[in-house]
């Protein structure tokens, strides 16, 4: 069953998804031309990424915090892959959950993919905040409970909740690392190949990834997939609050990962470009605007001191 799962994610990600050939680095193949390539979804008006203009942003009191299962279990991580545009880690479905969050039912994560731009260079992630594009972005890709842990049936199905993607921003810092990053980054020499895998043996979790991010604070829109076919079958959850990593780990997945054989052509800005958000709205969480603020609490304070002085 896990081989099965293991084999149709690869198939989902490779860059020739269901007869479409398609890229990000050469102009007859890249994410400008996917429309025209893979038409029956890629040109559709749902699509991902988008510009998150935080000014038309609407409140939402239904987006409560969500219920993690599985983040702590160091045996869900299958193994990482060079998918021929990314780096991909399988995750074992079965012991990894997500709900609430406004989410309709519970969501199996099935694999965690990255996306990045050309080491310190320029940065890479898929969407970006009020124009402002990060680093790198992780997202990981979760089915509906309903499929089984079955991407390819949620497709098939044509489920416009059939996946969730809870994505992540990945900002560069120059501070020193000690975290699972460190360990992780230093596998992708292994898999420098397109196709190359290896399993992970290192204990990691979900939850190592993005330790100490706020999870409650997040964006919410319904979009699509960011590569070809392009399905608008996708809840999209974009966390504020980035992960911090070094700026050195980050360059090696430019440096350590190719996109050819002979590894001559790097693995660099695998990022499809935003998309136009086609009257859709973003919400997040609602703002308590009626608490008094910080200064009126203290302006009210002497007020109140001056007042009942005067009294005596």
């Amino acid at each position: 069953m896990i081989f099965l799962l293991v084999t149709c994610l690869a198939a989902l990600l490779s860059p020739s998804v269901h007869g479409v050939d398609w890229c990000y680095h050469k102009p007859e193949c890249n994410f400008t031309t996917w429309p025209t390539i893979a038409t029956q979804f890629c040109n559709g008006s749902k699509q991902s990424p988008i510009n998150i203009v935080t000014a038309s942003v609407q409140g939402n009191a239904n987006l409560t915090s969500f219920n993690f299962t599985g983040f702590d279990d160091n045996s869900t991580f299958l193994n990482i892959v060079n998918s021929d545009g990314s780096v991909v880690a399988n995750l074992n479905s079965s012991k990894v959950a997500v709900q609430g969050g406004d989410l309709p039912g519970l969501y199996n994560p099935t694999q965690v993919s990255i996306h990045w731009g050309n080491s310190s260079s320029s940065n890479g992630s898929e969407h970006t905040v009020d124009g402002k594009q990060y680093s790198m972005e992780l997202q990981i890709l979760s089915v509906h409970s309903k499929y089984n842990g079955n991407v390819s049936a949620a497709l098939a199905a044509n489920d416009s909740t059939g996946l969730a993607v809870f994505s992540f921003f990945i900002e560069g810092t120059q501070q020193n690392q000690t975290n699972i990053w460190v360990n992780l980054t230093s596998i992708l020499q292994f898999i420098s190949r397109p196709g190359a895998q290896i399993p992970i043996l290192i204990p990691v979790t979900l939850n190592s990834l993005f330790e100490g991010v706020d999870r409650t604070k997040y964006y919410r829109y319904r979009g699509s997939l960011t590569t070809p076919t392009c399905n608008e079958v996708v809840i999209w959850t974009v966390f504020k609050q980035p992960i911090n990593v070094n700026q050195n780990l980050i360059n090696r997945f430019s440096t350590d990962l190719f996109l050819n054989a002979d590894k001559t052509v790097q693995m660099t800005n695998n990022f499809r470009g935003v998309q136009p958000l086609n009257g859709r709205v973003v919400t997040s969480q609602v703002v308590n605007s009626t608490a008094p603020s910080s200064v009126a609490t203290s302006t009210l304070s002497i007020i109140t001191a001056l007042l009942l002085s005067s009294l005596f």
